[in-house]
């Protein structure tokens, strides 16, 4: 005699469906099964479907760069600039820096923009950091 192997049990996508008996006790109660029905009918889809377009909501990639201008920032400038001035954000090419206070700011403006520029965009790239903009914060 010879043994079949067990069936492969396959789990229910989505809450069960419900018994008469529930839906009766539902329309007693007042209760509408009409959405928690509309949930099951649509399909699951997989987590990977869904990744790209949740990152692209949260702006993860942009927040990345940030972190890693902000990251480099200490590194790559004059230690006393870097003590005063900070990156704030970067948008459509330009990078905000905050400057602490106004002498520091025309210091900055005045003879280490040209640099500070040149440095970051040779680490960067020149299509990721077009300008920068200097701020009193």
């Amino acid at each position: 005699m010879m043994l079949r192997p067990p069936p492969h049990f396959i789990p229910a996508k989505g809450p069960p469906r419900r018994t008469p008996r529930e839906r009766a006790l539902a329309a007693l109660r007042g209760i509408d099964l009409g959405p928690l029905e509309k949930i099951r009918e649509r399909p699951a889809k997989p987590a990977g479907a869904l990744m790209p377009a949740i990152l692209s909501k949260l702006r993860i990639d942009q927040r990345q760069r940030e972190a890693e201008i902000a990251r480099v920032w200490n590194h790559l400038i004059d230690p006393a600039i870097a003590a005063h001035a900070q990156p704030h954000s970067i948008a459509k090419g330009t990078l905000f820096v905050t400057v602490d206070n106004s002498v520091w700011l025309d210091e900055i403006v005045r003879y280490r923009r040209k640099e500070i520029l040149t440095r970051l965009q040779h680490s960067f790239g020149a299509e990721l950091i077009q300008r920068i903009s200097f701020r009193v914060g």
